[in-house]
Order: structure tokens, then C-alpha cells, then sequence
């Protein structure tokens, strides 16, 4: 939906749900997409959101299955609480039990152990089969519906059986197993609609099989997928036993979703801060963070403190000050957005980061350099004091060497603690790019203090 239409409806869905004019606003969103009207929730308050997901129910629950599908599952979760049992549990029926998975998990226990009680036998096991994995893991995220046929099958016989299967949400491939439920071979439909009517599976099956693990991290089934530019790859266990597969749908949320909690952690903002939430739960979310901030950037005004007597000396030292420190905090975000990114997709780590790392501290010297010499030149244009030039220079030149070491070091050091790369990175580079420029700026200062008077 473009930006200029999704403007127009959010303001008219807002209009008729204030209004009462129900009729009307499911006239508006029922041709939309499932992913339209995911989009259009987005974009309105919990109440609004929650007469919107009614409306849908009421009049089509198959599309109202699709959008619960493709909305945040912490807005599903949230949205079903508000739900009588029988038509939660009648909703999660036609969803893919691995969606359904993301969103019971999130939901009190009573509530998911009575959802699971009053839904169907089958839907309610894989779903009880999925929430035994770990969150953010393949088998989280794996549906248990796919083809499967034994190799001895010859494609006549494979073609009826999928036929009388029915649509499975893995339409792409055909799985082949042995009589013990291994797998062995993979088949597109493509070659099953070619084939010979006679031949069997196993001649013409791919025996080389990329798979994952069910405890497999679902970064890692993103990148495998993305390599080898699959739309689905299966799940087995320790002895090839196949459980599952993660369609490509799926892939796309969890690169997504993993992005995005990247870009919230970088700069210290929980995951779940919307902008749709109440400014108290908004506070309530940042404030932490916040404090950390202030805590660790409390380091620098004592550094400055401590070179009082310095500033008093010279005033124009404190004109220049922020320019160098800004200039490392910049300089060090742009390596440790590299750097992560980098981990995030498995391309570096303690192993390879030598390369990384001496590749980044060239770069900060390099920028160090040249913007040190253009700096100094400035300055000493303005105020026709080459020792001021020169201390400048010198301390763009640090700061940019040390906020590369420490954008490439941190990440790596948080991962090798079992943290996210991401979390706090921005934070522990800011204090210390802000206080080595400080201590290089203003100790150099006060070492030429007698020159710069």
C-alpha cells in the first residue's frame, strides 16, 4: 500500500470505528491483503485494533486468521487476551501452527493451556509439538506441514497422494524418506510434474540435502535459506529423522524481526517501545537505558573537571572540544554498524577479526589524518596558532584510532560474553571515544599550555 493511500485509510478506519459505522469500515478493508490491514494496525491505538480484529472476525474468519498471521505476535497476543476461549481457540485452528506458536507462548499460562484444551486434536499437538523448542530456533518456527513420500513411490502415485493431502503451507518441494522416516532426498514439483508417470522417486531425487537442526538458531536457517536461495529448508533431528520445514515467508520475518532488534539495541530503545504506546509506557521503557546512558557518560565531564585549571588558561580549548569528540563517537558507530552486521550474518568473529580489525584501525588513522590536517588548518587560520592546530590534529587523529579499535573490539567482546553484539555497544563506545578525545585534546593542551598562551 503506498504512503499517501495508507494515510487516507488510517484516517477514514479512525473515522468510522470513533463513529460506530462498522458496515462501513469493513467495506473499506475487506479487498485489502492480510499484510494491508497488518499494516494499517499498526498505525492504531490497542482499542482501535481490537474493533478492527472483531469486525474481521465477524464477518470472514479465514481473513482474520490471515492478519493475525501477519501481525507482531506480541499485538496477537495481546489483542487475544481480550478473547473469549472458544473463539480464540477457533481462530488458531486455521492458523499455521507455527504462528500460533510465537503468539500462545506469549500469553499466561491458564490462558495457553486452556486454548490448547479447547482446540482440535491435531493442531493443538503440533503446536504443543513447536512450543518445546526454544524460542528463536528452527524448531520454534518450523511448520509440521509438508510432503512426504517414500522414495519406493513412483511420481503417478506421489502426484495423487499430494492431491489428496491437500494445500500444505511448504507447496515447493517434495521430501523423500525411507521406510523409517529418514530423510533422503529432496524433489521439487517441477521434476515430479516432468517425470515419467513410472519412475520412482529415488531416481530422481537430489540425494546432497542442506538441512537444519530443530535447536538450529533461526538466524543461522535465515542464512542458509539466503545462501543457497531456497523457499524452504527441512528440519531433522540427530538421526535424519524429518520434523519439519521453515518456508521462506517465515525467513523474511525473522530477518526482519533480527534487524530491527539490532537497530533498537544500538541505540538502547526496547524492542517493544511502539509509537502507538502511552507516553507512561514509553518512560517507563527508556528510562533505564537512560540511566545507563547518564551513568556511563558521567565520565567525561569528570575528565573535564580534571583539566579545569587548563580550560581557564586557554578558553578556546573548550570551543574545539565537542569537535573531537563528536568526531570519534561518528567514526565509532560507523565501525561497530559494520561490525555487527558483520557477526549478524557470520562473517566474523574472534578467528577472522584480526583482518577486521586492522583493516578498521587503518581507516581510523587514514580519516584521523586528513581531517586532522583540515582541522588544524582551520584553526590555525582562524586564530593563527599552529601549536592549537597541531594539537587538534593530533587529537582527531587518537580519538578516530581508538574509536575504531573499540567499535571492532566491543562487539566482539559482548558476543564473547553470550550478549547480544548490538546491546550497549553505542554506550560503551561513547564513553570511551568521548573521554580518550577529552584526555587527548586537553593533555596535549596542557602540555603545549605555555605555547598556546
Amino acid at each position: 500500500m503506498k504512503v499517501q493511500s495508507l494515510r487516507i485509510v488510517i484516517s477514514s478506519a479512525r473515522k468510522f470505528i470513533n463513529m460506530g459505522a462498522l458496515t462501513r469500515l469493513w467495506n473499506l478493508v475487506k479487498n485489502f491483503y492480510p499484510a494491508d490491514i497488518s499494516s494499517l494496525m499498526d498505525h492504531l491505538t490497542f482499542r482501535e485494533k481490537l474493533i478492527l480484529f472483531n469486525l474481521i472476525f465477524e464477518k470472514d474468519k479465514e481473513k482474520a486468521s490471515d492478519v493475525l498471521s501477519e501481525i507482531d505476535p506480541e499485538d496477537a497476543a495481546q489483542i487475544l487476551r481480550e478473547l473469549p476461549i472458544e473463539q480464540i481457540s477457533e481462530i488458531l485452528q486455521m492458523t499455521p501452527s507455527d504462528d500460533v506458536a510465537s503468539i500462545v507462548d506469549l500469553l499466561p499460562e491458564d490462558m495457553k493451556e486452556a486454548i490448547l484444551a479447547a482446540m482440535e486434536e491435531k493442531p493443538s499437538e503440533d503446536v504443543k509439538e513447536l512450543l518445546h523448542y526454544e524460542e528463536e530456533t528452527a524448531g520454534r518456527i518450523m511448520s509440521p506441514n509438508f510432503y512426504a513420500l517414500n522414495q519406493n513411490t513412483n511420481v503417478s502415485d506421489a502426484i495423487t497422494a499430494m492431491q489428496l493431502e491437500g494445500d500444505v503451507e511448504s507447496a515447493f518441494y517434495l521430501y523423500v524418506v525411507d521406510d523409517q522416516n529418514h530423510l533422503v532426498g529432496v524433489v521439487s514439483l517441477r521434476q515430479v510434474l516432468f517425470a515419467r508417470p513410472n519412475t520412482r522417486l529415488e531416481e530422481i531425487m537430489t540425494r546432497d540435502i542442506i538441512s537444519v537442526h530443530p535447536e538450529t538458531d533461526q538466524e543461522e536457517v535465515a542464512r542458509k535459506v539466503a545462501d543457497y536461495n531456497f523457499v524452504a529448508i527441512p528440519v531433522v533431528d540427530s538421526e535424519s529423522l524429518l520434523l519439519g520445514v521453515v518456508t521462506v515467508d517465515d525467513v523474511i520475518d525473522v530477518i526482519d524481526k533480527e534487524a530491527t532488534e539490532d537497530i533498537y539495541k544500538m541505540v538502547s530503545l526496547d524492542t517493544t517501545d511502539r509509537i502507538q504506546d502511552s507516553p507512561f509506557k514509553s518512560i517507563k521503557k527508556r528510562l533505564p537505558f537512560l540511566m545507563f546512558s547518564l551513568i556511563t557518560a558521567s565520565v567525561a565531564p569528570l575528565v573535564v573537571h580534571y583539566f579545569e585549571d587548563t580550560i581557564k588558561a586557554f578558553v578556546t580549548l573548550a570551543v574545539f572540544m565537542p569537535l573531537v569528540m563528536a568526531l570519534g563517537g561518528i567514526a565509532g558507530n560507523q565501525t561497530i554498524a559494520l561490525i555487527v552486521r558483520e557477526i549478524a550474518i557470520g562473517q566474523t568473529d574472534w578467528i577472522s577479526a584480526r583482518k577486521a580489525l586492522m583493516k578498521e584501525m587503518m581507516v581510523g588513522i587514514g580519516n584521523g589524518v586528513i581531517l586532522g590536517i583540515i582541522l588544524a588548518a582551520i584553526s590555525y587560520l582562524l586564530l593563527k596558532n599552529p601549536y592549537l592546530g597541531l594539537i587538534l590534529g593530533l587529537a582527531i587523529i587518537g580519538n578516530l584510532f581508538i574509536a575504531a579499535l573499540l567499535g571492532t573490539l566491543i562487539p566482539l567482546f559482548l558476543k564473547l560474553l553470550r550478549l547480544d553484539p548490538a546491546l550497549g555497544s553505542v554506550n560503551l563506545l561513547t564513553m570511551c571515544t568521548d573521554t580518550a578525545g577529552i584526555l587527548a585534546f586537553l593533555g596535549l593542551g596542557t602540555l603545549f599550555l605555555s605555547k598556546l598562551a
